[in-house]
Order: structure tokens, then C-alpha cells, then sequence
């Protein structure tokens, strides 16, 4: 990870903030004002991670320092320290594309969960980023994958609202990420939300940001996704699962290009180029009366189907030898070959879970596969059992050791696997393996759940249902804390 730089003239701050940094392992450097932070970035070139400066230094201002950064880095997040005087100024900030301002005097714990937010929002944009420009926006030679990129090619000088419709797993965040790539806001920020995956009191907020004091915790003005995403793109996956309150919201957003944050009284102007996705039948939802017909209608202007893996079979080869590869480099390790007869029986499977499903699959054979050329028996049992091969059932069958994984395989695949004492890491493994042989395509969510939720539960009661005395035993925040209980449904 790259350092966090703190530009500050008093000392006494740097140390603080370094010393707890440190303490959360993340790697700091120090400026006592622009002029050192401006030469650094002429010098090394590359930026930090995360940007931290005081907002009256001497020998210039934190804002005039943030215009001057973003102009270098627009990605990188900047947190600008001010005063409570200063308020006023920081809020300005946000109009250079702050990421977020911590007023001071400040409590400590909170600004390192400030700052690691900040961190977690660099790495998921230099990870986009390098998928980006590292690897094939998209592949596909079928026909049905010809006329997605003829619609992209027809679309790259437009800037109107596309509704992409297919499957779950079909790569549709990836049409939207070419959508934009081509599109004359392609300089701007590609933003991505996910509004079923963000609980309904959340959402709002998420997406258009809150003024201080608007809820109990908002101690900060914060910026939504439609700010974030100022002069680019906003892609709004899972369109269909969006309340109705925030429907008519983000109907009124995209007749006149004005919002309200959350508590606030003055309209945004929205500069901001909207693509909805789906994997649902949105007409079918609107006649059930659970999402708006004008809603519809306003993003249905322009609608691009991505067709499921199994209308495109032959892209089947090309696709798996493509994930092969991008796995061995994420894992370090020399690529495996797939052979003619494995790569004809993955064609013949149905992919229920599409492109996605696949390259799970072909991560798997990275980590699973004993050879270096994978052969039809190495395949997932579910692949062969599905295209009518004889054989135990895919209950009864049990995956090689995985070199690495403390070299334990659970006994049976499907069955809930055995308790090991003090071994929590296999029984970890085994469900994980269960739930990917069972072809869900939520098993990220599902276990991290799960995991939180234990983990939460246990701790109160460790404390008595004393959260903060749990929240501090855990290491994270009040407020932290707070969310996940609610997210998670532990105070019913």
C-alpha cells in the first residue's frame, strides 16, 4: 500500500496521526505544508493513497493545495482537517472534490475510520482502474456479443440514459464500464452502486449524500454518489430493487438535474450521466405496481440486452483460457492450460451463473487442478454431473487438498462439514467449497454475513449488550457497530 501523506504545521498533529496510522499498519509521510507536498508529487510521481492536510498552513491553503492535486490525481481521496471556524471553507472543499473534511479538534479513532474508508475508496478505484487498462474491457465473438459492441460503438458519442437488461453474472457492469470508456465523459469518474445491496435507510443517503446534523451520527456534510460522480458516469445496478420513495427521487433527479442531500435545502445541479441495469422484467414490475412506469420510461430510453454464457457458447473457450490467465497473475503462480476435451465439456454446461460462474470455475481449477493441464476429470463434479456423465453425486464427491489451506479437504461436498477443534479456518474452507459447488452466486455475501453477525452476537455478549464496550473489544466504531446491527437485523 501506498503512504498516507499528512500535511499539517503543527507537530503535535503529525505525531498523533502517524502513531495511530503505524499502529494500523498503514505506512504515513509527513509535510509541514504545500510547497513540500507539491515538490514531492513533481519529484516521485506517483501520489499517495490518501491526502490528509490541514486546511491554513503556511505558504498556502489546503484548498488552493486540493485544486492543485486533483488536477494531478483526480482519483485520489483528499481529507481536508479544518477548525470549527472553518466550516464554512471546508464545505467549499467539496467543490474541488474533497473526499470528506474532519473538523478538529478530532476524535482519534474516528478519523483512522475516516481515513481507512478513504483508503478502501482508493484501492477499489485502482482496482477498477487496472482492470480497466490491464485486461480486455470485454470478449466475445458470438453474434449476440457482436451486437452488444456495435451498440457500444453506436453510443460512444452519446450521452443519453442506457437501461442494460440480462442475467445475473452477465457482465453487465462491464458494458456500462465500456459505455463510459467510449463516451465523450470518459475523463470523468465511473461510479458504481449496487442499490440492492444497501439497506433502504442507507440508500438515500448513499446516493445523495447528507447535510450535518440531517440523522443522528451525520457529524459531517458527505457527498453522495451523484456528486462523486460529477462530469462521469453513475451506474445504478439492480435498478429493480430500488424502494419506491427513492423511485420518485431519482425520476425528479433526471427530469431536472437537481437533488437535495439529505437534511438540506439547496439544490445540487446534477452533471451526471446515468446508466440502470437490471436482471429483472421491469414491465412485469411496474403492472405489480413495485416500481414507477415514468421511472421506466425515463431510463428505458435506450435499452441493450447482454445475452446469457449459454447463448454463447462458443465464446465458452476464449473466455476460460482469458480467466485462466487473470487468475494464475491474482494468485501469483504460473498459468495453467485448459485442454480440448475439458474446454468441450465446460461448453456444453449451462452456466446458470454466466460469465461469472465461469470464472469462479476457472479460479478454482487455478487453486484445485493437480496438473498443469486441466483435464475433463479435474473439472468441478457439478460440470460433469450437469452435461449427463454418470457417477457418485456431487454430495459424495470431495475436492483434492488445496496446497497452502493447511492442506485439509472436507469430507463431503453438500454435507455441513465436520466441527474441527481450534481448526475454525477448514470449517471455513468447507462451507465456503460447499456453497461454490452449489452454484450460488452470493457466497462472498452470504458467508460475510454470517461472519459479522457471529462475530457481532458474541461480543455482546461478552459485554452484556454494552455496544460500545463491544465495539471498542472488536476494534471498530461506535457508529460502526450501530450500522451492522442494523444491517444485519440484531435488534429484533
Amino acid at each position: 500500500m501506498k503512504p498516507i501523506w499528512i500535511a499539517d504545521d503543527d507537530q503535535s498533529i503529525r505525531f498523533v496521526l502517524e502513531k495511530a496510522l503505524q499502529r494500523e499498519q498503514m505506512p504515513t509521510r509527513s509535510f509541514t505544508n504545500p510547497r513540500e507536498v507539491l515538490a514531492a508529487l513533481d519529484e516521485e510521481g506517483e501520489g499517495p493513497q490518501v491526502l490528509v492536510s490541514d486546511i491554513r498552513m503556511p505558504g498556502g491553503s489546503g484548498l488552493e493545495l486540493l485544486e492543485k492535486v486533483k488536477a494531478r490525481h483526480p482519483g485520489l481521496p483528499v481529507i481536508i482537517m479544518t477548525a470549527f471556524s472553518d466550516l464554512d471553507s471546508a464545505v467549499s472543499a467539496f467543490q474541488g472534490g474533497a473526499f470528506e473534511y474532519l473538523p478538529k479538534p478530532f476524535d482519534l479513532p474516528k478519523a483512522i475510520e475516516l481515513i481507512r474508508r478513504a483508503v478502501d475508496e482508493s484501492q477499489r478505484e485502482e482496482v477498477a482502474q487496472e482492470s480497466i487498462t490491464a485486461a480486455p474491457e470485454m470478449l466475445g465473438q458470438a453474434p449476440a456479443m457482436q451486437d452488444v459492441f456495435r451498440a457500444i460503438g453506436r453510443l460512444s458519442q452519446s450521452n443519453v440514459t442506457v437501461l442494460i437488461t440480462g442475467e445475473s453474472g452477465s457482465g453487465k457492469e462491464l458494458v456500462a464500464r465500456a459505455l463510459h470508456k467510449h463516451s465523450p465523459r470518459a475523463n470523468g469518474p465511473f461510479v458504481a452502486i449496487n442499490t440492492a445491496a444497501i439497506p433502504k435507510d442507507l440508500l438515500e443517503s448513499e446516493l445523495f449524500g447528507h447535510e450535518r446534523g440531517a440523522f443522528t451520527g451525520a457529524q459531517t456534510m458527505r457527498r453522495g454518489r451523484f456528486e462523486q460522480a460529477e462530469g462521469g458516469t453513475l451506474f445504478l445496478d439492480e435498478i429493480g430493487d430500488m424502494p419506491f420513495d427513492l423511485q420518485t427521487r431519482l425520476l425528479r433527479v433526471l427530469s431536472d438535474g437537481h437533488f437535495y442531500r439529505v437534511g438540506g435545502h439547496s439544490a445540487v445541479k446534477a452533471n451526471v450521466r446515468v446508466i440502470a441495469a437490471t436482471h429483472q422484467d421491469l414491465e412485469q414490475r411496474v403492472k405489480e405496481g413495485v416500481f414507477r412506469e415514468d421511472l421506466f420510461h425515463r431510463l428505458n430510453v435506450i435499452r441493450l440486452r447482454l445475452p446469457a454464457l449459454r447463448e454463447r457458447r462458443e465464446d465458452i473457450p476464449m473466455l476460460a483460457r482469458h480467466f485462466l490467465q487473470q487468475s494464475a497473475r491474482q494468485l501469483g503462480v504460473e498459468p495453467k492450460r485448459i485442454s480440448e476435451a475439458a474446454l468441450e465439456k465446460l461448453s456444453r454446461f449451462s452456466f446458470p451463473g454466466n460469465v461469472r460462474q465461469l470464472e469462479n470455475v476457472c479460479h478454482w481449477l487455478t487453486v484445485m487442478a493437480p496438473a498443469q493441464v486441466i483435464e475433463p476429470k479435474d473439472l468441478p463434479p457439478e460440470i460433469g454431473l450437469a452435461v449427463g456423465e454418470s457417477g457418485p453425486t456431487a454430495a459424495a464427491v470431495a475436492p483434492a487438498p488445496v496446497p497452502g489451506l493447511d492442506g485439509v479437504a472436507p469430507a463431503v461436498v453438500g454435507a455441513a462439514p465436520a466441527a474441527v477443534a481450534g481448526d475454525w479456518e477448514s470449517g471455513l474452507q468447507a462451507e465456503a467449497m460447499t456453497l461454490l459447488l452449489s452454484g450460488r452466486m452470493d457466497v462472498w455475501d452470504e458467508l460475510t454475513r454470517r461472519f459479522e453477525r457471529k462475530l457481532i452476537l458474541t461480543a455482546l455478549d461478552t459485554t452484556r449488550g454494552r455496544r460500545i464496550e463491544a465495539a471498542h473489544k472488536l476494534g471498530i466504531g461506535r457508529n460502526t457497530i450501530t450500522r451492522k446491527i442494523q444491517e444485519l437485523g440484531l435488534e429484533e
